[in-house]
C-alpha cells in the first residue's frame, strides 16, 4: 500500500514534531497535489522552531511523490549552510538561474537560462535576503528568479526565511518573504507558514533562547533587551578588555575560518581587524599570507564560468595563500595574490588582482567617485583609440579595473555576515544611547545573535541588558 504524503513526511521529521510543523506537513500536502499556476509557498520561522529540520525532511519525502527538488540561496555561505543540513548539494542563486552569453559585439552578458526542469520544487533558503532589485537588465534578481522557476513545466517555488531578520539592504521589508508584495507584483497563488514554536532541543541553546527573547520584543511597542547567562554555557558576556585573549582561544578551537566579529559599521569593523591582525596574528603589514578577505563587491574577470561558484560574489570570504608584487598604478594600490575560497574547498586555489585601498576605507567598497576615478585613469591607457567599442573591450580585459574590491574578514558588519553561520560569534555592541534602542536595533543584534551555532560572545554590552541587572545608562 502507498505511503501517504503525510506518514513519508514524518519519517523524516524528528520525535514530537511542534505544532506548527505538523500544520507546515498538512499545508505543504494540500499544496504540492492541488493543481494550481504560478504556486508558491512561504515558509516563515525564527531561530530555533525548525526550519531546518522541516526542509531537511522535505526534501527527503519529495521523490517518493515525483517530485524532484533544487535547492537555492542567495550567497555561497549560505547554499553551503543548506547543503550541509539537507544533505543535498544547494547552488546560490546566480549560479542556477543565469548563464554568460557572448554578443553579437563581442561582449559577455547574463541572460536567464532556460529551465530544462519538470515537477521540480525550488526551495529557496534564506529568502528574507532576496532584493527586489539588482537582477539582470532592468528586472530584480527576485523577478528574475520567479521568472526562471516558472518557465519550466510544473514547477512551484518554496521561500524560507525569517522574516525578523535585517531586510535587503535599502528595502523595509523582505520582499519574497511578503504574500502582498508577492501577489501584487507577480500574482503568484500562495500558501503558507509561520513557524513560532521553539523546539524542545532549542530550549536548552543559551544561543536560541536569547535569539527567541529578543525577537519577541520585536512585537512589543517599547523593546528591552535582557539577555539570559545563568544556565547556560554557549553565550558569555566578555569586556574589550578579555576580547583579545577570547578571541585567540576560540580561533584555536574552533578555527579562524570558523569564527567571526559581528558589528555596527564599517569603521568599527576595520579597528577590529586591525587588532586581529597585529595582536592575534602577529602581522605588521598592509596585507599579508594568511589573512582572511571578504569580497564587497561581485567580480566574474577572475574565474570562469563554469567553475563551482561561477564567479566571486559579494560575501564571498577568501583565504590569501599567497602575496605577490604590490604596485601603485592609476593612483590606486594593487597587490597580486593566490587565494582559495573558503565555501568552495573542493575547489582548486587561483590568482588573483586584489584592491587594496578598500581594506581600509569606511565604505562598504569603492565610493562612485573612486570608481570614477579609477575607470577615468585607465581609459587614459586607452587615449590613442579611437573606437569607443575597442575601448571599452580593453576595459572589461583590463585586470586592475577588474581587482578585487575586498575587506577583511575577521570582523564584519550583520549585512555581510548574513546567510552565513559560524560555529563562535563575537557581537560588538558598539556605540549605544538609550534613544537607539529600538525595533531597528533588536532586529540587527536578534541577526547577529542567530549566526552562532555552538558558543556565542557579548562584547562590551552594558550591564542593564543582563537579567538582575538594574544599572542606569551612563
Amino acid at each position: 500500500m502507498n505511503e501517504s504524503f503525510q506518514s513519508v513526511f514524518y519519517r523524516f521529521m524528528p520525535e514530537n514534531p511542534t505544532k506548527d510543523q505538523r500544520d507546515l506537513v498538512e499545508r505543504m500536502e494540500r499544496f504540492l497535489f492541488q493543481p494550481i499556476e504560478r504556486a508558491a509557498f512561504i515558509i516563515r520561522g525564527y531561530a530555533g522552531t525548525g526550519k531546518t529540520t522541516s526542509i531537511a525532511a522535505l526534501v527527503k519525502t519529495l521523490p517518493a511523490f515525483r517530485y524532484k527538488s533544487v535547492l537555492l540561496a542567495p550567497t555561497g555561505r549560505a547554499a553551503k549552510v543548506m547543503s550541509s543540513f539537507s544533505g543535498k548539494k544547494a547552488l546560490t542563486i546566480h549560479k542556477k538561474i543565469y548563464q554568460v552569453q557572448r554578443g553579437t559585439d563581442g561582449q559577455m552578458r547574463f541572460a536567464l537560462a532556460a529551465n530544462l526542469h519538470t515537477n521540480t520544487i525550488f526551495l529557496v533558503d534564506e529568502a528574507s535576503m532576496i532584493s527586489d532589485r539588482g537582477g539582470i537588465q532592468s528586472r530584480s534578481l527576485l523577478e528574475d528568479l520567479i521568472t526562471y522557476a516558472y518557465s519550466g513545466k510544473n514547477c512551484r517555488l518554496v521561500f524560507i526565511g525569517d522574516i525578523a531578520q535585517l531586510p535587503p539592504v535599502g528595502s523595509d521589508l523582505s520582499p519574497a518573504l511578503d504574500p502582498k508584495y508577492l501577489k501584487g507584483n507577480f500574482f503568484m497563488s500562495l500558501k503558507g507558514v509561520e513557524l513560532k514554536q521553539v523546539m524542545r532541543q532549542a530550549d536548552e541553546s543559551g544561543i536560541l533562547f536569547n535569539a527567541s527573547r529578543l525577537r519577541s520584543e520585536l512585537e512589543t511597542e517599547d523593546p528591552r533587551i535582557q539577555f539570559k547567562l545563568e544556565g547556560f554555557d554557549d553565550v558569555q558576556r566578555i569586556t574589550g578588555l578579555e576580547l583579545e585573549d577570547e578571541l585567540n582561544d576560540a580561533f584555536g578551537k574552533y578555527g579562524e575560518s570558523n569564527v567571526i566579529l559581528i558589528t555596527r559599521s564599517n569603521k568599527r569593523a576595520n579597528e577590529f581587524n586591525q587588532q586581529i591582525r597585529r595582536r592575534i596574528k602577529g602581522q605588521e603589514n598592509s596585507i599579508s599570507t594568511g589573512d582572511y578577505i571578504m569580497v564587497v563587491k561581485n567580480n566574474y574577470f577572475w574565474l570562469d564560468e563554469k567553475s563551482p561558484p561561477g564567479f566571486i560574489a559579494n560575501g564571498d570570504i577568501a583565504e590569501i595563500m599567497r602575496i605577490g608584487n604590490q604596485e601603485v598604478l592609476y593612483d590606486f594600490i594593487f597587490a597580486e595574490a593566490t587565494v582559495r575560497l573558503i565555501d568552495y574547498p573542493q575547489m582548486d586555489t587561483f590568482d588573483v588582482k586584489l584592491l587594496v585601498d578598500t581594506l581600509y576605507s569606511e565604505s562598504p567598497a569603492l565610493t562612485a567617485e573612486e570608481n570614477r576615478k579609477l575607470f577615468e585613469n585607465v581609459m587614459e591607457d586607452y587615449e590613442e583609440i579611437s573606437s569607443k567599442g575597442k575601448k571599452m573591450e580593453l576595459l572589461k580585459k583590463n585586470p586592475y579595473f577588474n581587482a578585487l574590491q575586498i575587506k577583511f574578514a575577521n570582523a564584519v558588519t550583520c549585512h555581510k555576515s548574513q546567510g552565513g553561520q559560524w560555529q563562535a560569534v563575537f557581537v560588538d555592541q558598539g556605540y549605544l544611547t538609550e534613544e537607539m534602542i529600538d525595533k531597528e536595533y533588536i532586529r540587527w543584534l536578534y541577526t547577529a545573535v542567530s549566526r552562532a551555532t555552538e558558543k556565542l560572545y557579548l562584547v562590551n554590552f552594558h550591564p542593564q541588558f543582563f537579567e538582575d541587572k538594574i544599572d542606569s545608562f551612563d
